[in-house]
């Protein structure tokens, strides 16, 4: 079984691609549309990689991450159409490994989670 990577994304057509592409690269992907359900999932079971959106339904992708922050080190993607330096920032400091901004190669993604995951 390949490594299991949580997809937090309500954006169906962004969350499908991204597994398409995943999966093609033997990677198990588990997607979710919402802040609440990504932080239980992420904090009651084991990945080996977060990608979240910044804005969610439920909890945004920043809160989400502090708290998963507070347990774990799964390396954690954030995915956001904001790109203002603040953004930026304020991902690094909560622990974010990668910071993507939309629209994004699926491609580049897939290259970053390869080099994370290696």
């Amino acid at each position: 079984m390949g490594k299991r990577i949580l997809v937090a994304e309500d954006e169906v057509r962004i969350s499908h691609l991204l597994k398409m592409y995943l999966e093609r690269e033997t990677y198990t992907v588990e997607l979710v549309a919402d802040g609440e359900l990504a932080l239980k999932k992420a904090l009651s079971e084991s990945f080996d990689l977060i990608i979240l959106d910044i804005l969610m339904p439920g909890r945004d992708g920043f809160s989400v991450l502090e708290e998963v922050r507070k347990t774990k080190t799964t390396p954690v993607i954030m995915l956001s159409a904001k790109g203002e330096s603040q953004d930026l920032k304020r991902g690094e400091e909560l622990g974010a490994n990668e910071y993507i901004l939309k629209p994004f190669s699926p491609r580049d993604v897939v290259t970053k989670i390869n080099a994370l995951l290696s």
